[in-house]
């Protein structure tokens, strides 16, 4: 093993995120334009989405934009023809599309509930489905789902619908990677907890309410600080290359120690 950095060369290799321009689509963009790849992002933000393309574009992708969310079979079909269609193959699917709405179980919808459900689970196993069918015939191809500390932790705070979404992201992982293995296909999950974003940068501010919330949440982190974006960089790139050739059906925490303990 003369160069062992080249198990991680993704150069060239054609990349689907979908959420591209939520918090992790964009972090997942931004790393595998800067290693090289050749991109097909897609999201339902048009404005976020030119945004994310420009800047992957000064980063030196090849980048094509697609208005769109993952809603059914024939999008998610579609999705993966303009992979081909564009650059030739499709090498590494990035799941980061999803939701979240979070209300007490007797104040959450029955409606509310489905949507969480069909947008982070029957949306991630629709993808798989279809850049499976892809991915077969090159007898190669890396699926990244995108899991969460929650899907094996509870929360206090309305999280049912997004806490048993998540499970059953881990549970979709497990079986793909199984499901898939022999076929030089591989199925992982990276499951974060917070990490800064739009969303999130409130709790990174310097104010009281902050400060309790961060205090009360870092108790619980070995490492003892929040997510950065580049704290996802690392695994995102491990499992997109070819040194996790060896790693399928895995939930790689991203989270400071946070469910170790």
């Amino acid at each position: 093993m003369s160069n062992p950095l080249k198990m991680f060369d993704v150069k060239d290799n054609v990349a689907l995120i979908t959420g591209a321009s939520g918090a992790f689509g964009m972090v997942a963009a931004r790393v595998l334009a800067g290693a090289g790849c050749n991109l097909v992002l897609a999201a339902g933000n048009q404005q976020a989405l030119d945004e994310i393309a420009k800047e992957c574009e000064e980063l030196g992708a090849a980048v094509v934009t697609v208005n769109t969310r993952p809603n059914d079979e024939a999008s998610c079909d579609a999705l993966v023809d303009e992979a081909v269609n564009s650059f030739g193959k499709l090498d590494i699917l990035v799941v980061a599309s999803g939701m979240n709405k979070v209300a007490p179980i007797n104040e959450m919808a029955p409606e509310t509930f489905d949507a969480v459900m069909d947008a982070n689970v029957n949306q991630s196993w629709l993808l798989a489905r279809s850049a499976a069918k892809q991915m077969k015939v090159s007898e190669y191809g890396k699926i990244i789902f995108v899991s969460s500390a929650r899907s094996i932790l509870g929360h206090p705070a309305g999280y049912t619908a997004y806490c048993a979404s998540k499970a059953a992201v881990n549970g979709i992982t497990k079986a793909l990677g199984c499901e898939l293995g022999p076929t030089g296909i591989t199925v992982n999950a990276i499951a974060p907890t917070v990490f800064r974003s739009p969303l999130t940068a409130w709790m990174f501010e310097d104010t009281d309410e902050a400060k309790a919330v961060r205090d009360g949440f870092l108790t619980r982190v070995p490492k003892g600080r929040l997510g950065e974006p580049e704290d996802l960089a690392g695994p995102l790139l491990f499992l997109a290359s070819r040194a996790s050739d060896f790693y399928t059906g895995h939930i790689l925490h991203a989270d400071g120690g946070y469910t170790a303990g």
